[in-house]
This record gives C-alpha cells, sequence and structure tokens, in this order.
C-alpha cells in the first residue's frame, strides 16, 4: 500500500507466516515434547490445537493434512511408547481425532462463508459502479482521476458521491456528501447523481443546476418518514469548466472548499462569497444561487474532496488539512496527486479511517508544457 511505512507491511508478512507455520511447530514441538518428558506428561492439547489454528487459514486439503499428522503423530509416540492399548492413550487418540474431524468442518463453514462474503462484495461493489461510476481519464479535454475511500474494510457502498459529464456549456461536476449512512444515503445519492445527469445536459447555467437538485432531494425527502425526513441533506459543491475559457464556475452548497492546486505548486482554496446551506434543506432558508468564478490556468489542477479527508484525525486529534499538505508540492498528473493524498492520510490516521472519502482531481493540460519533474512527496516524516 503506498504510503504506509515499509516496517508495518514487513510486520504484516511476517505474522502471516508465521500462523501458517504455527500448525506444524505444534506438532513438531507436541512430538520433542511428548518424547522428551515422562510418560505422565502429554503433548495431546497441542496435537489438538494443530488442525483447529489451521482450519480458519488453510485449504481443506492442508487442513485435512494437518489433522491427520496430528492423529498420525499420537498414534506413531503411543506405539513406540509400547502404550497404544491403554485407556489413556485410547482417549488421546479419540480426543485428537474427534477435533481434527471438527476442524475439517470449521474449515468448510468457514470457506463457505468466504464465498458468500465474496458475492456480496462483488455485487456491492457492482452497486457502487452504477451508483457513482469512475468517471473515464479524459473527458472534454480535461484530465480527470477519482478515488472512493470506504471508513470500513471491504465496503463498497456510501453516502459520498461525484459525477463527471461532458455537456454542451462545457464540463460539469457535482462532488457531494450525503447525510448518515446505509441504503438510504445509496439512495439519495442516486437521486443527487441522477438529477445531476440530467439537469447539466439541460439546465444553461450551473445556478438552474443546482436548483433541479434541491428540487429532486427535496422529492425524495417528502417520502420518508421521521427525522431523516427533516435531516436529510446533501453538501455538495458543483462546478462548471468552460472550453477554452480558462475558468472554473462553482456552486458551493456546504461543502468543503475545492482546491486550485497551480503548475508551479502554489495552491488556492476556493471559497464562495456566501455560504449557503446544503441541498435539500431549503425550507430554512431561500436565497438564489450564485455561481463564482475563478481563474482555471493550463497546468493547473482542481482538486475536490468530501470530509472524509478533512475531517481525519491523528492520534492527538488534529484534523488533517490537505492544502497544507498540498502546497509548494508537483505532481505529474491528477492520479498522482490523489494517491499522494490517500496515501498520507492514511499515515495521518495511522490507517483508522472512520468517514468515507471521495476524492476528485480535474487536471487542465496546457498546450507545449514542458514535462514535469516527478511527484515531490508530501510525506512529512519527523
Amino acid at each position: 500500500m503506498p504510503g504506509v511505512p515499509g516496517p508495518s507491511r514487513e510486520s504484516g508478512r511476517t505474522t502471516r507466516r508465521f500462523v501458517r507455520a504455527l500448525p506444524a511447530l505444534m506438532i513438531v514441538g507436541g512430538i520433542f515434547f511428548d518424547a522428551l518428558t515422562p510418560s505422565d506428561f502429554t503433548a495431546s492439547p497441542l496435537f489438538a490445537a494443530a488442525p483447529l489454528v489451521a482450519a480458519p487459514f488453510f485449504s481443506p486439503a492442508n487442513t485435512g493434512l494437518t489433522a491427520l499428522a496430528s492423529v498420525l503423530a499420537v498414534m506413531g509416540l503411543r506405539i513406540c511408547d509400547d502404550a497404544l492399548t491403554s485407556v489413556v492413550s485410547a482417549t488421546e487418540l479419540v480426543t485428537v481425532l474427534t477435533v481434527s474431524v471438527l476442524a475439517i468442518l470449521i474449515n468448510r463453514v468457514v470457506r463457505r462463508s468466504g464465498r458468500q462474503l465474496a458475492s456480496v462484495r462483488v455485487i456491492a461493489e457492482a452497486a457502487q459502479r452504477a451508483v457513482v461510476p469512475v468517471p473515464p481519464a479524459r473527458i472534454g479535454g480535461l484530465e480527470i482521476a477519482a478515488r472512493y475511500e470506504a471508513a470500513e474494510a471491504d465496503a463498497f457502498i456510501g453516502g459520498d458521491l461525484f459525477a463527471v459529464q461532458d455537456t454542451p456549456y462545457g464540463v460539469r461536476l457535482v462532488v457531494g456528501d450525503v447525510r448518515g449512512k446505509g441504503l438510504e444515503a445509496v439512495e439519495a445519492v442516486a437521486v443527487v447523481v441522477g438529477a445531476f445527469r440530467e439537469a447539466a445536459e439541460t439546465e444553461s447555467c450551473l445556478e438552474g443546476v443546482a436548483r433541479r437538485l434541491e428540487r429532486a432531494l427535496e422529492r425524495e425527502g417528502a417520502r420518508r418518514e421521521g427525522l431523516d425526513a427533516l435531516e436529510g441533506f446533501t453538501t455538495a459543491v458543483l462546478a462548471e469548466i468552460p472550453r477554452a475559457e480558462g475558468v472554473v464556475r462553482l456552486v458551493n452548497r456546504g461543502h468543503p472548499e475545492p482546491l486550485l492546486l497551480y503548475a508551479d505548486g502554489e495552491l488556492d482554496e476556493l471559497e464562495p462569497d456566501e455560504f449557503a446551506l446544503p441541498l435539500g434543506m431549503g425550507e430554512l432558508g431561500d436565497w438564489p444561487d450564485r455561481a463564482k468564478e475563478f481563474a482555471y490556468p493550463a497546468g493547473s489542477m482542481l482538486v475536490f474532496y468530501t470530509d472524509g479527508l478533512s475531517e481525519a484525525r491523528d492520534g492527538a486529534g488534529r484534523f488533517y488539512d490537505p492544502a497544507v499538505r498540498l502546497r509548494h508540492s508537483l505532481f505529474p498528473g491528477p492520479d498522482a496527486v490523489l494517491d499522494a493524498l490517500t496515501s498520507d492520510v492514511r499515515v495521518h490516521t495511522g490507517g483508522k479511517q472512520t468517514d468515507d472519502m471521495a476524492l476528485l482531481a480535474v487536471g487542465r493540460p496546457g498546450v507545449g508544457q514542458p514535462a514535469r519533474r516527478r511527484t515531490v512527496e508530501i510525506i512529512k516524516r519527523p
């Protein structure tokens, strides 16, 4: 994993190797213990535990071989002691045999559950890609990169969203964060993305797109009950990048400010003149959206993100500040920017992400721009 310190990766590999070697070590250690100690001592607990340790991690064949090795080890030791027919030896052998059978059954259950989990993950990933598809690498002459990082390991569906579309008015995009989690958040994401794709093609101005999203969320909220009907909202920033004008227009509805990273490493935070309520909260205030225009020169990149990035905390409770981390850094393209951010925030949090995180970077290539040097690493180590 990029950005994660090497010792952590090596420690993980060492742990996995030890766990895989543990059943064999237990059997070999049990043989030496039983052979070198008086007959009153027995290593049968080690022989019984070996197949149980193997069951969750090994294949059925290897679990069966581990179980067979444990049973044969007990039989061989008792034959050497000429005590195979004694009551104690028979009890040990039956115990190890019973536990071995249970280990094989546990292995089958674990593998069946693993297949079911894998199937669920594939379905969840397909649903996520259907609702929030990854945009193409180039749209309307712009370079595009996107990332979705779920807070929970192996989770694919969440409440963060992004969408990019080439329209008659230029490239339009939205990045947002739906309040809440679970299926209701996913439903709201589908509503926002669907409304955006339709409105982006037909509305002549970015403010009109924002109004269409507002109405779509109002309709969505009308069918909900209880607290979700009153507190369902979506923070979002909408952008419009007209062709060959060198500007970007933004409408910000309660979302973290996008960043503009210039070709020389300087950075601006694109703050609105007036902060507005998130989408879906129109009943609390009614004022017209006003798009704000910013210069967007060739060779620069726009970086959009959700609060899963800016509210990520380290062990001391300090928030992650992407503007501070990116300023004075150079990157060869949007993918490199997002790779650096996702790696750096993992280091900042120690790998303990508590909220979903959506990132979108948009680069405007410069005409005749010279090749830029490689990425300056933004991870600052003590």
